[in-house]
């Protein structure tokens, strides 16, 4: 069986929105203000995440800018999610251009629940917020692992949206990333 694992960059106070700049959102470009250690480090945890990933799953718009990026670079990170199995969840979006992508249909809790009972091992969701949204509020996430940037934006869209039920986690990693970055992964407990 599957398992989800959400993977976020996000500011100290949550937001997740605009984080290279190119949204035109007034606080983005978040990303790209910390120091080399910290974007070397990074570099190296995105690939050992990539490599422990079975396929990765996207929402239309971070597909799309992953697709426009990745095809055409060079080393063992763009190998590697070039070579992934890579699922995009959208209901307008038609032909995906990157190599081993699936246009995903239909229902998304529906959709992700086989995609979760047909794979084994990690489904890595990387951005995505509006179907880590859904996927979160349907139980559907087993493993949350954010990188906190040392940032206050104040505004902006934030990971978590408002639920239906209260979400338990429990702690299973906490770290430094280079000099200024945190990551904290975490997994979903049943509530109950």
């Amino acid at each position: 069986m599957g398992k989800i694992v959400v993977s976020e960059n996000v500011s100290l106070d949550g937001v997740v929105e605009d984080p290279t700049g190119e949204e035109g959102f007034r606080h983005g470009g978040w990303f790209g203000r910390v120091g080399d250690n910290d974007s070397q480090d990074w570099a190296r945890g995105a690939l050992a995440e990539a490599l422990g990933a079975e396929a990765f799953l996207f929402g239309r718009r971070t597909y799309e800018f992953f697709a426009a990026r990745w095809p055409a670079r060079s080393g063992e990170l763009a190998d590697r999610l070039n070579s992934l199995p890579k699922y995009v969840v959208s209901s307008s979006f038609q032909d995906p251009e990157w190599s081993n992508s699936t246009v995903v249909q239909g229902d998304v809790v529906d959709e992700v629940s086989k995609l979760k009972r047909e794979l084994n091992g990690e489904i890595v969701v990387p951005g995505s917020f509006k179907l880590v949204h859904a996927l979160i509020e349907h139980d559907l996430v087993d493993e949350l692992r954010l990188t906190i940037y040392p940032f206050v934006l104040g505004v902006g869209r934030r990971l978590f949206g408002e639920t239906g039920d209260p979400k338990r986690l429990r702690l299973l990693e906490a770290k430094t990333i280079g000099d200024n970055l945190g990551f904290l992964a975490y997994e979903f407990v049943s509530v109950g």
